[in-house]
């Protein structure tokens, strides 16, 4: 019977050594900073995957906690054509191009669409081999995908 309290006494000092290990290990580990590629193909999706990109900037603290790339073809690129883009598109466009947020814009569509990067709002580059082409290099560097 002594025996068995010595060695079950012994055996949870260890798993409470593991889990308080475990534990300090979880909250020294810093995060590591997410990289997200952002897909946007549809007119009527422009307004709410910009508020996404807004949300996700203020929900971790800001652009130096995140990287992200905002890849745009389809209907949706007309949104920021210049001409006829609305103000306050044309303000989150710049306010993230001063965050630093990709702005890619799908070549086959600029192709299409009979434009080029002087005809959409400042910001934006050329994803010359085309926007899923530019999705699957992000991809490939770790980006996490999001099709909102």
């Amino acid at each position: 019977m002594h025996r068995r309290r010595i060695l079950w006494g012994t055996l949870s000092a260890i798993g409470a050594a593991l889990t308080a290990s475990r534990a300090n290990a979880a909250t020294e580990a810093s995060p590591r900073k997410l990289k997200v590629a952002y897909h946007l193909t549809d007119l009527d999706k422009v307004n709410f995957v910009v508020g996404n990109i807004q949300n996700h900037l203020d929900g971790v603290g800001g652009p130096g906690n995140v990287t992200i790339a905002l890849v745009v073809h389809g209907q949706a690129l007309k949104a920021f054509h210049s001409a006829a883009a609305n103000p306050d598109l044309s303000k989150h466009v710049g306010q993230f191009g001063k965050a630093g947020i990709e702005l890619a814009a799908c070549g086959n569509t600029m192709k299409s669409q009979n434009i080029t990067l002087a005809d959409l709002l400042p910001g934006f580059v050329a994803a010359e081999r085309g926007g899923v082409v530019r999705l699957a290099e992000l991809q490939s560097q770790g980006y996490l995908y999001l099709r909102p």
